[in-house]
């Protein structure tokens, strides 16, 4: 499915067999793995995310502050402790990973404020932006691997919380090419401003992006695009790895 070199569904070495389907669009084969519930926090969270070497780009329509396990080796996981998910993404940015947040709602009191004790983050190392007209859920990671499914950045919605207490849940992950460009298209079309003109809805629009950002926003690099190759989309697609695959 994939060319050579690139990785497969789950680029963090998840097990594929339990919910992992293949299918026929458009004349081409494209690998699904199905998340529910719990599992958007062991595959998606804890793996996938966790281990971005170059992007992440996330969609939501709300923002709450949720906590995690800490960090393989680390020592708040040799304690048995959890950190704040923006924890991980300040290990990201620091490590030169490119954090895209884009929004509909205003983030949750205990999100914002723990944001603002990650220097890092809130000087620029998470760019967020804000359009009351998202209501897509996607995470693209290092433009190889893609979420799309119900769950919104809450401990509920990613499975954080424990059982009986998380959200029913359900989407899939991905690394088809056609895919991957058209949803990182779409991001960034929204992200962008490119979709602020056609807006009905601008005059309710607290920030419209075409003009500034919602919510923290520091401005944001122009996605990467790839050299366009055969039977390959023309599309951007956001930044992704150049290593082999895991």
């Amino acid at each position: 499915m994939p060319d050579a070199g690139r990785r497969a569904v789950d680029p963090r070495n998840a097990p594929l067999s339990r919910g992992h389907v293949a299918l026929s669009l458009g004349g081409r084969r494209v690998e699904l793995r199905l998340l529910r519930d719990r599992a958007h926090y062991d595959v998606l969270v804890q793996r996938v995310l966790a281990s971005a070497r170059v992007s992440v780009w996330i969609a939501t329509a709300n923002v709450k502050e949720l906590r995690v396990e800490a960090p393989v080796g680390s020592r708040a996981r040799a304690r048995g402790r959890y950190v704040s998910l923006l924890d991980v993404l300040r290990g990201l940015a620091q490590s030169g990973v490119e954090l895209r947040l884009l929004h509909a709602g205003v983030p949750s009191r205990a999100f914002r404020e723990e944001l603002a004790r990650h220097e890092e983050l809130f000087a620029g190392g998470l760019a967020m932006r804000r359009c009351p007209r998202v209501h897509l859920k996607m995470i693209a990671v290092d433009g190889a691997a893609l979420y799309l499914g119900s769950a919104n950045l809450t401990g509920a919605g990613l499975g954080a919380k424990g059982e009986g207490r998380r959200n029913f849940e359900a989407g899939i992950l991905t690394d088809d090419d056609v895919l991957l460009d058209e949803m990182q298209e779409a991001f960034d079309r929204i992200w962008s401003g490119r979709e602020c003109k056609g807006c009905r809805v601008r005059d309710v629009c607290p920030a419209p992006l075409d003009g500034s950002g919602g919510f923290a926003t520091p401005s944001a690099k122009a996605p990467a695009k790839k050299a366009a190759g055969k039977g390959r989309s023309r599309l951007p697609r956001g930044p992704r790895s150049s290593k082999g695959g895991a």
